[in-house]
């Protein structure tokens, strides 16, 4: 159940929809349309907090009355209360967890799309085999949610897999469900190549990051980047051979390096790889803005660093590991074909624990 403090926040938020209602019908903000349009998606977002708390009032009221009436002489109305009661029970519990979610801070980024980076580690060349794995896992992952998933670059391992790929996944709910897969992925397994049988282990790094919408895009100064063209390598037929496509751009100030390569257009190429550069940039700040909150409230799922080892992958024991929260699940196969709602529905889940946690505190 709700602690006090989280329903008087939860009766603040009602007050503040009742507010932006009778905000939306005045003259002045009808005509300023920037400002009509920022109330009536915080409007939106209230909507169905405000819906599931007038149920929940008006579920424990039928409950309190149902007790009183269970303790009537007469014996069948009391016997029709004492049926209700349980049922009644269960609907609180559903509409306390529904309202806890509510309470949850929105993040926008939540709702939009990704850019998937995925980079072989340690190992060689069984860890960019490894990559190749974990990137058709989230690809594959991608099309069971009726996501759209787009290669933007790939540097393929000489033995198969990638040292490098960047992908882009489009879609409702995007970030929300992948957020927690950045950092450190390890895996255990005798590769194809061991001829004694022996199990290496091999790692490979993950980062999600939100697409940044071109309305919210932080203006590249151009005499901060440093944008060379090359000639594509890899697969592409003779046109991408025979052509300087291939973009490559720094950003002067960080060091940071994008190269595109897949299309044989070099301006596609240009536009892909200033777009993977902003969401490089944009995730830096939320890395820097997460630290900063994760040293007040303690994180449970991870610190969102990079290099932080955050799931192993034992082939012989067919197990996943996810080490910030002591999960171990024996679907390995299932996991690597796509299948992440098991390790991705407890990962939100404890995120979730962890927010209400802050929240109560902050309350107190």
């Amino acid at each position: 159940m709700l602690p006090p403090a989280l329903f008087n926040r939860l009766f603040a938020l009602s007050e503040r929809y009742e507010e932006l209602t009778a905000l939306l019908s005045e003259p002045e903000v009808i005509n300023d349309q920037t400002r009509f349009r920022t109330l009536s998606k915080e409007h939106a977002r209230l909507h169905d907090l405000v819906d599931v708390l007038a149920r929940y009032q008006k579920t424990k009221q039928a409950l309190e009355a149902a007790l009183i009436m269970s303790k009537e002489a007469d014996r069948d109305m009391a016997a029709l209360a004492e049926e209700e009661i349980p049922q009644l029970r269960n609907q609180i519990e559903v509409l306390d967890d529904a309202l806890k979610l509510h309470l949850l801070p929105h993040d926008p980024a939540d709702d939009g799309d990704i850019i998937l980076e995925v980079r072989a580690g340690t190992g060689g060349d069984e860890a960019a085999i490894f990559a190749g794995d974990l990137l058709r896992m989230y690809l594959r992952y991608a099309d069971t949610r009726g996501w759209r998933s787009e290669i933007l670059s790939a540097q393929e391992g000489e033995h198969g897999g990638y040292r490098e790929a960047i992908a882009q996944i489009s879609g409702d709910g995007v970030y929300a469900a992948l957020k927690f897969e950045s950092g450190a992925h390890r895996v255990q397994r005798v590769p194809a190549t061991e001829t004694q049988g022996r199990v290496h282990t091999s790692a490979a790094t993950v980062a999600v990051m939100p697409v940044v919408p071109e309305a919210e895009a932080v203006t590249l100064d151009p005499s901060t980047l440093r944008i060379d063209t090359f000639r594509a390598s890899g697969a592409g037929g003779q046109h991408i051979n025979k052509t300087d496509s291939a973009i490559r751009i720094t950003h002067l100030p960080t060091g940071m390096v994008v190269e595109c390569q897949d299309e044989r257009s070099q301006h596609k190429n240009k536009a892909r790889a200033l777009s993977v550069l902003a969401a490089r940039l944009a995730d830096v700040e939320r890395q820097r803005a997460h630290a900063e909150q994760a040293a007040t409230r303690k994180a449970l799922v991870g610190s969102g660093d990079r290099s932080e080892r955050i799931r192993t992958y034992n082939f012989s024991q067919g197990r996943v590991t996810d080490h910030r929260i002591n999960l171990t699940l024996y679907q390995l196969e299932r996991i690597l074909a796509g299948d992440l709602d098991p390790v991705i529905h407890p990962l939100r889940q404890t995120d979730q624990a962890d927010q209400l946690m802050a929240l109560a505190d902050e309350t107190f």
